[in-house]
């Protein structure tokens, strides 16, 4: 709705539904801003009441006329209409239940997806989601990152695994990307010492989990000269808080929908070694998998864990061993089979991985032929690394992961506008 110089107001939105009373009609119509009565009487304009009483609901609609208070209205005010011009008719019955007070499973909601995101409820987790993006941007830009925009068709697979999707590319195979991972190196190689990039990457694995997706949308940073990884967990840090207070200024109104007060998160994050969660875990009558990893219920308790013995959401699960790293993490001096790596863990969920990278060209190599690695396949990568490389560390956080725990949301799907799975690629 907006208010026009003469001091008329124009409302360009859907009708939600229509109350006719006989001689009064009540519309509710809606907008990206909200919801809006307008009241039509037959005494004032004969023409606009037929018109309005043809109205059928989410029929699009053009009103142009004058507010007036009225405390039973929504917003406290009515709009009068001077000119009512239907649109376009929408069809009925509508395929979808729009109202808020019935629940539609979440398949049908993604199969009419154009229609779930009229429900404000729907709406406002990508109304967050659009905020965070925003301040990511905003974030790095303002910490001396420079965004970048890397190729997203690759001729090797980033992790040396085969869970990436072929494409056929010309005369030869190509693969969609699983991570920006070499590129951001790339550019510590070219001396741009801080980049930063959202985008989409694609993993071809078959699960079938609230957490999982085929294609997520990736926030990924990498720096320069950074001391050790502590480095690269600090930024990440400022990032969720500064997430927070975007979210905290620019959406309140969509918070509450869905009961949420943001709690600020306070550096420092809790820090606990992955050997530390193993005994933690323990106690609960869990351990970690066969290959020393965390699992999802793993991590659910440690985020209860800190939650109750360190009143934060959000900690860093650092020291992860070698035996599960990839080839192009940081082995820590003191002890080799650990890591330089961490994943920060948001209520039970992990939404960031991050390490210090290998920047030792022979070291490097040694670490492929230890992975069981082609190092001819990775030579374009591993030539970054003859010329001079500074020490250096990044991370890869999942966009969509960090609106679900905001939001407490059941699946990741749903801080998706179109999600892929191994089940869906339509709409």
């Amino acid at each position: 709705m907006i208010t026009n110089e003469d001091g008329k107001v124009e409302l360009r939105g859907w009708v939600e539904n229509v109350r006719n009373l006989g001689k009064l009609i009540f519309l509710n119509v809606r907008d990206i801003g909200g919801n809006y009565q307008v009241t039509v009487s037959k005494e004032r304009d004969e023409g606009i009441f037929a018109e309005a009483a043809d109205l059928r609901s989410e029929s699009v609609v053009d009103v142009i006329g004058t507010k007036k208070e009225n405390a039973k209205a929504v917003n406290g005010f009515e709009i009068i209409p001077q000119k009512l011009e239907t649109v376009t008719v929408a069809q009925q019955p509508i395929p979808l239940n729009l109202s808020e007070k019935v629940e539609s499973s979440l398949d049908k909601e993604l199969d009419f997806r154009f229609l779930s995101l009229r429900k404000p409820k729907t709406a406002a987790v990508f109304k967050i989601q659009s905020t965070v993006s925003n301040a990511v941007v905003k974030f790095f830009s303002e910490n001396g990152f420079y965004q970048i925009h890397s190729s997203k068709i690759v001729s090797q697979a980033t992790e040396g695994g085969a869970n990436v999707f072929p494409v056929v590319y010309f005369d030869r195979t190509a693969y969609l990307a699983q991570s920006p991972q070499f590129y951001k190196q790339m550019m510590m190689a070219a001396g741009f010492e801080r980049v930063f990039e959202i985008g989409p990457v694609f993993r071809a694995e078959p699960h079938h989990t609230s957490r999982h997706l085929t294609e997520y949308t990736s926030i990924d940073m990498e720096m320069s000269f950074i001391d050790s990884y502590e480095d690269v967990m600090s930024i990440m840090e400022d990032l969720m808080i500064f997430i927070y207070k975007e979210l905290d200024e620019k959406n309140g109104k969509e918070l509450k929908l869905f009961g949420k007060k943001l709690e600020m998160p306070k550096k420092p994050f809790p820090r606990i070694t992955v050997k530390e969660a193993a005994d933690i875990l323990k106690g609960y009558g869990k351990s970690l998998k066969e290959d020393g990893d965390i699992d999802p219920e793993g991590e659910r308790i440690m985020g209860d864990y800190v939650r109750e013995k360190y009143g934060h959401d959000l900690f860093f699960l650092t020291e992860f061993p070698w035996s599960i790293a990839q080839f192009y993490h940081m082995r820590q001096t003191k002890d080799p089979s650990v890591t330089c790596r961490a994943d920060l863990i948001f209520k039970g969920l992990e939404i960031t991985t991050l390490a210090q990278r290998e920047h030792r060209y022979e070291v490097l190599l040694e670490q492929l032929k230890e992975k069981g690695l082609d190092g001819e396949k990775f030579t374009f990568y591993t030539d970054f690394f003859r010329y001079g490389v500074p020490q250096h560390g990044g991370s890869g956080t999942g966009l969509e992961r960090i609106v679900k725990q905001v939001l407490g949301l059941e699946n990741v799907a749903e801080a998706t506008l179109l999600p892929r799975t191994p089940d869906r690629l339509v709409p």
